[in-house]
């Protein structure tokens, strides 16, 4: 893994957990260090295979599937 590639999946990561802590794309974006919603959906894509929205709603349905449980 490039330096490149190292800062972006721990910036891709830090995103992932402000979303599922209920941030929008754009702010987990911005807070994360990647700049804009589209960098982070681009990033999120090659990391995950899914957009930001996409995991989002797998993550929601996950959650609260586990909590009836």
């Amino acid at each position: 893994m490039t330096p490149a590639g190292y800062v972006e999946r721990v910036r891709v990561e830090a995103a992932r957990m402000l979303l599922e802590g209920g941030a929008s794309v754009t702010g987990a974006a911005a807070r994360s260090g990647l700049g804009s919603d589209e960098t982070l959906r681009r990033a999120f894509a090659r990391h995950f295979g899914v957009t930001p929205s996409a995991y989002l709603a797998r993550f929601r349905t996950t959650a609260v599937d586990a909590s009836y449980s």
